[in-house]
């Protein structure tokens, strides 16, 4: 944990995932979207997921692996929005919103990353 950042990162984290649940279950039942609609849903927690056990990595090195993880599954959140937005399946609205925590959860992931593997901003 840096700085209790990573307890931070947990709680909106995890907030995001029960968006997505939530999103997941809309895109089914309202829009009959099922397969983009899973896609969204494994990327979407295992955000948290990875997060979670970055909390309790035993190295700087699993550490920084686990958050790499949970960035990279920001990155695929964030497609999964776009083409749900693009085919019409999630309004304006809620796409804009779901796709602002994955982005605040990418940059607070990579702030993260880079801290602990020692990487300078101000070059």
């Amino acid at each position: 944990m840096i700085n209790g950042k990573e307890n931070v990162l947990y709680a909106k984290a995890y907030a995001s995932a029960t968006r997505v649940v939530k999103a997941h279950q809309y895109l089914g039942q309202e829009k009959r979207e099922f397969v983009l609609a899973k896609q969204l849903l494994r990327s979407g927690t295992s955000i948290g997921a990875n997060v979670a056990e970055a909390n309790g990595a035993i190295s700087d090195a699993e550490f920084s692996a686990k958050l790499s993880i949970a960035y990279k599954g920001c990155l695929e959140t964030k497609y999964w929005l776009d083409l749900l937005k693009d085919t019409n399946f999630n309004d304006e609205k809620q796409d804009r919103s779901l796709y602002a925590d994955a982005d605040e959860l990418g940059r607070m992931l990579f702030a993260s990353i880079r801290k602990v593997r020692g990487i300078r901003t101000d070059k």
